[in-house]
C-alpha cells in the first residue's frame, strides 16, 4: 500500500512523525474468510488512515477458498478480526525504502534499447524497399513510387514514436509527447502529396469525377488504387514487428511441423547447439557439472515424508545426505533480521524461529576430499560427494523451482492412493494435537479445506513435471527403501 509522510506546520514541535497508509477493504466471505473485491468495487474500497490507528492481521491466504483467513475475536458478537499486535511500531520510522538501482544494469537495458530501436528502423525500411519493387514489378513505377511515400510515411511513425517513448518520465515527456503527435500527420501528407499530383495533370487526372459529385474528400481526388498503394506501403512497418515476434516460436516448432526425418533431424541439430553452447559455458567441478544436486522431496501433509526423510539420512552410513543449514533467529539475530528485511527467506518454520534461504541449500553440501593410499603408498584423492535433502510443500517447491538456479533438482513425490488415507491421517494428526481446529471454524469445514488444498498440491505434483520419483507410501519400509533407490540418483 502507499505509505507518505504527513507535512507538519511550523508551529508543530512534536517529534514524532506521522504517516498515511492507503488501505483496501477486503469483502467477508464468511467463517473468518476475506477475499478481494471485484476489480469494479476495489478501487472505491480504498481509503487513507493514519498509521498510528491502524493495527497488524495475521492474516494467510487459503488457496482452496481464494481468500484470507483472519483470526478472529470470538469473546464478542459477532466476531471480529484480531490484530496480532496493539499497532505497528512508528518510533524512528524513517518511511519505505527505494530499492538501490544498478546503474550497470540501466546503462546495458539503454544499450539494448538503442539497438532494438535501430534495428526496427532498419527493418522497416528493407521491408519498405523491397514492397516497393515488388510494386514496380507488378503494378509499375508510378504505384511504387505511391508505395514508396507511403513506406516512409511508415519509417518516420516509427521514428516519431521512438521521440514519445525517449522522452518518457522525463523532463521532456510533454514535449516527446508533443513532437510525436507528428506521426499521426504523415500518411495525410502522403495522400495531400497525391491529390495535389492529381489535380496538375488537368485532363489526364486519373481520378474521373462524376457530374454533379461534391468535390470534397480524398477519395474524389485520389483514385483507390493509389490510395491503396499508399496505406500498404504505410503499414509495411508492422510485417517487420510481426515477423520478430513470430520467429521464436517457428524456430521452436518447427522441428515438430516438419514431417519425417527431416523434423527428427532438425530436432537433433537443435539440441546438440544446445549443449554445445551450455558446454562452452559450464566450468568443470569435482562433479562433472556446474550444479548443485538437490534432493527435492516434496508431497501434501499427512503423507511421512518428514520421517522417510529423516530415516533417511540416519542409515546413511557414508552421511550423503544433509540438511539446509537455516538462519536461527536467536543464535544470529542480525542476520535473521537482515535477511527477513529482504525477503530473502524462502520458508519460515512454524514458530517464525528459523528461516530458510537460497544460500542455505546451496552451501549445505559442501564436497570433502579425503585421502586414499593405494598399496604402492602412492597418495591419491578422493572426493566424496553430499547431497542437500529439502523436506518442501507445494509452495516451497514452486519457489525453488522458479529461482534456485545453480541446483539440480531431483525431485521425488510422496503421496497415498486414496483421499480416505489422506482423511484417516488427518483425523489422527488432529486426535495427537498436531493439528487444531481454529475456533471459529467447526471439523467439517476445516477437513473440507484441507482436503481441498490436498487436491490442489496433487494437481501440481501430477502436471508439474518436475518429479521424476513417486512414491505412495502406504509401507514405510518398502517406501524407504524407493527413496533410497530415489537419492541414488543424485549421484549418477
Amino acid at each position: 500500500s502507499l505509505i507518505q509522510k504527513v507535512l507538519k506546520s511550523e508551529k508543530d514541535t512534536s517529534t514524532n512523525d506521522e504517516w498515511l497508509v492507503e488501505i483496501t477493504e477486503l469483502e467477508d466471505v464468511g467463517d473468518g474468510y476475506y477475499a478481494d473485491y471485484p476489480s469494479r468495487k476495489r478501487k472505491s474500497k480504498r481509503t487513507l488512515r493514519n498509521l498510528q490507528y491502524i493495527a497488524p492481521l495475521a492474516a494467510s491466504f487459503v488457496r482452496a477458498e481464494d481468500a484470507y483467513k483472519v483470526p478472529r475475536d470470538m469473546s464478542v458478537s459477532p466476531p471480529v478480526p484480531k490484530p496480532s499486535h496493539p499497532s505497528y511500531k512508528i518510533e524512528g520510522y524513517e518511511g519505505p525504502r527505494s530499492e538501490p538501482i544498478n546503474e550497470d544494469v540501466v546503462m546495458e537495458d539503454f544499450e539494448k534499447y538503442g539497438q532494438l530501436k535501430v534495428e526496427l528502423i532498419k527493418n522497416a525500411a528493407i521491408a519498405g524497399l523491397a514492397g516497393t519493387v515488388i510494386t514496380e514489378l507488378a503494378k509499375g513505377l508510378e504505384d511504387a513510387i505511391i508505395y514508396a511515400a507511403g513506406a516512409a510515411a511508415g519509417v518516420g511513425y516509427l521514428y516519431f514514436l521512438s521521440i514519445k517513448t525517449d522522452t518518457v518520465g522525463g523532463n521532456d515527456a510533454k514535449m516527446g509527447s508533443n513532437i510525436s503527435n507528428v506521426r499521426f500527420v504523415l500518411p495525410v501528407l502522403v495522400l495531400v502529396a497525391i491529390a495535389l499530383r492529381n489535380a496538375s495533370l488537368g485532363d489526364a487526372n486519373p481520378v474521373v469525377v462524376q457530374q454533379g459529385a461534391s468535390a470534397a474528400g480524398f477519395m474524389t481526388t485520389v483514385s483507390k488504387e493509389q490510395f491503396g498503394a499508399a496505406m500498404l506501403g504505410f503499414l509495411t512497418y508492422r510485417l517487420p514487428l510481426f515477423l520478430s515476434q513470430l520467429s521464436p516460436v517457428i524456430k521452436e516448432s518447427a522441428g515438430g511441423l516438419l514431417p519425417g526425418s527431416a523434423g527428427v533431424a532438425m530436432q537433433m541439430a537443435q539440441k546438440a547447439k544446445e549443449k554445445s553452447a551450455a558446454a562452452a559455458s559450464a566450468s568443470p567441478t569435482p562433479f562433472g557439472e556446474n550444479l548443485v544436486p538437490v534432493l527435492l522431496i516434496c508431497g501434501p501433509p499427512g503423507t511421512g515424508k518428514t520421517s522417510l526423510i529423516t530415516k533417511l539420512i540416519q542409515e546413511d552410513k557414508e552421511q550423503r545426505f544433509v540438511l539446509p543449514k537455516l538462519v536461527d533467529r536467536v543464535a544470529d539475530g542480525a542476520s535473521f533480521e537482515r535477511l527477513e528485511n529482504r525477503g530473502e527467506f524462502l520458508q519460515l518454520d512454524s514458530s517464525g524461529r528459523l528461516g530458510l534461504t537460497k544460500e542455505a541449500i546451496l552451501n549445505a553440501a559442501p564436497s570433502t576430499t579425503t585421502a586414499s593410499t593405494a598399496e604402492d603408498d602412492d597418495a591419491s584423492s578422493s572426493t566424496t560427494k553430499q547431497v542437500v535433502v529439502v523436506d518442501a510443500n507445494v509452495d516451497l517447491a514452486k519457489k525453488l523451482v522458479s529461482s534456485l538456479s545453480g541446483a539440480r533438482l531431483v525431485g521425488v513425490w510422496i503421496g497415498l492412493d486414496s483421499l480416505d488415507k489422506f482423511e484417516s491421517r488427518l483425523n489422527i494428526q488432529l486426535e495427537s494435537g498436531d493439528l487444531v481446529i481454529p475456533a471459529d471454524e467447526t471439523k467439517e469445514s476445516f477437513m473440507r479445506a484441507k482436503i481441498r488444498e490436498i487436491v490442489q498440491d496433487i494437481e501440481y505434483g501430477v502436471v508439474s513435471g518436475i518429479f521424476e520419483f513417486t512414491i505412495l507410501n502406504d509401507e514405510f519400509d518398502e517406501s524407504l527403501s524407493k527413496l533410497k533407490n530415489a537419492a541414488e540418483y543424485c549421484f549418477k
